[in-house]
């Protein structure tokens, strides 16, 4: 975005509201609807009227090189929360992959494998997502308010 764009964006609106923007962005870009986020995104941008492309852009602030780490991250810690909630599984995952892609075998070991992390996974992104949307409101507010102090300073001169 242009000089010009980001002042427009800063000034012409409340401070506490394209924060607020960025917040949600955030929110929807680490939650554990992995996949769907987007169109929750876009969806939210069509009836909340926002900028679809900064909807789109707040999304994709978990970037593919932060994904793995993140969702694994979130799902262990979530994990150890979970402990007397979830079960180990028992199964190996040596003999899951001694199984070709095209056997029905290897999806139905695949879906019992993970199934005992789907409740982390879910818990623990989603405690992720919170915690990383309460920091991006103040981050996004200071920014916005230092643009604004220096579009009204440049104005001035």
């Amino acid at each position: 975005m242009s000089d010009a764009g980001w002042t427009r964006c800063c000034t012409s609106t409340t401070p506490r509201s394209a924060p607020l923007g960025v917040r949600a962005r955030v929110f929807l870009g680490f939650s554990p609807f992995l996949g769907f986020h987007t169109l929750v995104g876009i969806a939210l941008a069509v009836v909340l009227n926002l900028n679809r492309v900064a909807v789109l852009l707040g999304v994709y602030s978990n970037l593919p090189w932060i994904i793995g780490g993140y969702y694994a991250s979130a799902t262990m810690l979530a994990r150890r929360l979970c402990a007397p909630v979830c079960r180990a599984t028992s199964r190996s995952p040596r003999r899951l992959f001694e199984l070709s892609v095209r056997n029905q075998a290897f999806w139905h070991g695949l879906a019992q494998l993970l199934r005992p992390l789907l409740l982390p996974f879910f818990v623990g992104s989603m405690i992720g997502c919170t915690i990383l949307a309460a920091i991006a409101y103040p981050v996004a507010l200071a920014f916005v308010r230092r643009r604004r102090h220096l579009a009204i300073i440049k104005h001035r001169n």
